[in-house]
């Protein structure tokens, strides 16, 4: 049993299916498949059960993805640890849609030019995935916003930011000086699709002040929430990063009157999970991040 066949049986019981998980791989499916039988031929069972379409584990194959996955994981922080410098090395960082192309530009430039021997891979996923991912190992750390449905991992809150109510410029209540929260309960609301938290945000705080908004649209990108209330299909809420990029004339913003909207951005990690003096710099430059004031004009 050799590491390269752990690590093709963790992917195959990942994808469940041989085909996705030997492209991921870059391998062909016959060795794939020449891999899994080898190994199972070591153990004298089979680790998978074959179906037409996909595969799933069987008992043996359960107990093996969780030692396999220890072993890997022992071996890549031994390795870690071996050879931190404190200025080489490899981060995998996470982020939420809603905040991976609006807050990490800035931050990656900014570290990447005081370690420019770094690796960053960014991976851009939901707040659940990414928990996972975290738990896993499979990202060193994630940024997103609060609340993270997870015991086992580390948060730790960053900044608060403001919702800012996005309009279509021919709505009627762009004139009005002042724009509360149940001025727009007769307004049709364009929301990101369930899988996203920023959806529970806005809804959250609309119940708590006894209004439901009607979701008439939901979408899985937030620019294409922007471009809907552009039409004049609904109304909306957007996080203030996000309008620091846009600069689309067709479209207002305003800073809901009263208590405002707003979110908590957050970084998370495994602290049973080695911490690289690279992991805990870039951590540390989260920290001092602080961001700009938006004029929501």
């Amino acid at each position: 049993m050799d590491l390269d066949q752990l690590r093709y049986f963790l992917r195959v019981a990942e994808r469940q299916n041989f085909t996705r998980a030997a492209e991921e791989l870059g391998i062909s499916q016959p060795a794939l498949s020449r891999s899994i039988q080898k190994l199972e031929e070591e153990l004298g069972q089979p680790v998978f059960e074959r179906k037409t379409r996909s595969v799933s584990l069987t008992d043996a194959g359960t107990l093996l993805q969780g030692r396999a996955q220890q072993v890997l994981t022992i071996l890549e922080e031994t390795k870690a640890e071996i050879t931190d410098d404190g200025q080489s090395g490899r981060l995998r960082v996470g982020a939420i849609p809603t905040i991976a192309p609006y807050f990490l530009p800035e931050v990656l430039r900014s570290f990447s030019r005081e370690f420019p021997r770094a690796s960053l891979i960014v991976q851009e996923n939901t707040t659940d995935a990414l928990v996972k991912s975290c738990a896993q190992g499979e990202v060193d750390l994630a940024i997103l916003a609060l609340p993270v449905p997870s015991k086992y991992l580390h948060v730790e809150e960053l900044f608060e930011e403001e919702l800012l109510l996005v309009l279509p410029t021919d709505h009627p209540l762009v004139s009005q000086e002042k724009i509360r929260l149940g001025d727009l309960e007769q307004f049709p609301f364009v929301l990101l699709d369930e899988a996203h938290c920023l959806s529970d945000n806005i809804v959250s705080f609309c119940r708590q002040r006894s209004f439901q908004p009607v979701a008439v649209e939901r979408t899985s990108q937030l620019a294409m929430v922007q471009e809907l209330v552009s039409l004049s299909h609904g109304v909306s809420m957007i996080p203030a990063m996000t309008r620091q990029l846009d600069h689309s004339d067709r479209r207002v913003y305003r800073s809901i009157a009263g208590r405002k909207p707003k979110r908590t951005i957050a970084v998370v990690w495994n602290p049973y999970r080695f911490q690289s003096r690279l992991l805990k710099a870039f951590r540390e430059r989260l920290r001092r991040y602080r961001p700009c004031h938006i004029d929501p004009e």
